[in-house]
C-alpha cells in the first residue's frame, strides 16, 4: 500500500527552516567567539582562522535567508 505524502503549509515550511538556520547562526556565533579566545589566549593567526570560518558560516546564512526570501516573494 502506497503512502500519501502531505503537504506542508507555509507556517510549518517556515518553522522547519526557522529551526535549521538558527543551528546555522549558533554554530557562526560559537566559531566567531572560539576564535576571539583563541586569539587572545593562544595565538592571533591561530584564532585568525576560526573568526573566519565564523565569518563564511554568517554569510552563507545571510545568503540563504535572502534567496528563501526572494523565492517566497
Amino acid at each position: 500500500m502506497a503512502k500519501v505524502k502531505r503537504r506542508l503549509s507555509g507556517a510549518e515550511e517556515f518553522d522547519i527552516m526557522k529551526m535549521v538556520l538558527d543551528k546555522f547562526l549558533w554554530l557562526g556565533t560559537g566559531l566567531l567567539g572560539f576564535g576571539i579566545y583563541r586569539s587572545l589566549a593562544v595565538d592571533v593567526q591561530d584564532g585568525l582562522w576560526y573568526i573566519l570560518a565564523g565569518a563564511l558560516v554568517m554569510i552563507l546564512f545571510a545568503w540563504f535567508i535572502i534567496s528563501e526570501f526572494e523565492r517566497i516573494r
